[in-house]
């Protein structure tokens, strides 16, 4: 059987696929012969990436905020394929502002798309993977999921969250073969820092140093970021295809120094308060 028979190629199903990380992703599976199930909060946009794939693509509506949608989106993508083996959670955007300044509408609306999108979405699809015993759960997030950048505090929250649900997942999906990874990149040539970014300006002097220049520098580099999301996508495909994927790839030489530097400086400090730690049990008989 070749590899572009319907019978012997994943079915992914990818989230936020109208630009960056989604549309590469997207476009490198279907170029394979693979089947995807393709979605954006307008699947007009998806034309272009659906074109020639023929019986192995479907594109749908879908705005993850939305859970009948989400719902409805699955049952058709069972319906067409039979099931999901690779879901990827890539929808999201960013949101900028100091702590002080943040917009309680603007958070929730991350949180929405970010946290509460992607916990549904995955809820949606492991029934399917719990009774094949099989599937890998991809969620990107990003190295702010690792630490905090000032300026970005609401968004760093949002994927800290995704983070932490990763670790259980992974930990209840291994007795029944669903696999889970983290995506992390750094800075990478898509639109999170230009259309897709949603800022609180910087109207508070005290902050114009840390936040307000950190939101500056980040609009200012879009479309000059080192990462390039078809490498990206490409590793991507690559984690799925082994035995034992990473429970966390980082993506970007960037993104790469700043979360191996952020753990290394995290685990000297907590070792060197060791005593304080371990003292605050009770004694010992």
């Amino acid at each position: 059987m070749s590899e572009a028979s319907e019978g012997n190629t994943p079915v992914w199903f990818i989230t936020g696929c109208s630009t960056g990380f989604g549309e590469a992703l997207a476009r490198n599976v279907l170029t394979r012969g693979w089947r995807a199930v393709v979605t954006a909060r307008d699947k007009s946009r998806l034309n272009g990436l659906v074109e020639g794939a023929g019986a192995n693509s479907l594109a749908l509506d879908l705005d993850v905020t939305d859970v009948a949608q989400i719902d409805a989106a699955v049952a058709a993508a069972t319906a067409k394929f039979g099931h999901i083996d690779v879901l990827v959670n890539n929808a999201g955007y960013g949101y900028q502002s100091s702590v002080e300044e943040g917009e309680e509408a603007q958070i929730r609306k991350q949180f929405d798309a970010n946290v509460f999108g992607l916990f549904a979405m995955t809820r949606a699809v492991l029934p399917g993977m719990r009774q094949r015993r099989k599937g890998h759960v991809i969620n990107v997030t990003s190295v702010a999921g690792f630490l905090g950048y000032q300026g970005s505090g609401y968004y760093a929250a949002s994927k800290h969250a995704v983070e932490g649900f990763s670790d259980a997942l992974a930990f209840e999906g291994a007795p029944i073969g669903v696999k889970v990874t983290c995506v992390a990149p750094g800075p990478f040539r898509t639109d999170w820092a230009g259309r897709s970014l949603a800022q609180t300006p910087n109207r508070i002097a005290e902050y114009a140093d840390t936040a307000g220049a950190r939101m500056q520098a980040t609009t200012g580099r879009s479309g000059a970021q080192p990462g390039d999301p078809v490498r990206a996508a490409e590793a991507m495909v690559h984690i799925t295809q082994i035995e034992s994927p990473p429970r966390h790839l980082v993506l970007g030489a960037i993104g790469f120094e700043a979360v191996t530097g952020k753990l290394r400086q995290s685990l000297a400090e907590i070792e060197q308060w060791r005593a304080t730690s371990v003292g605050a049990d009770f004694p010992k008989p």
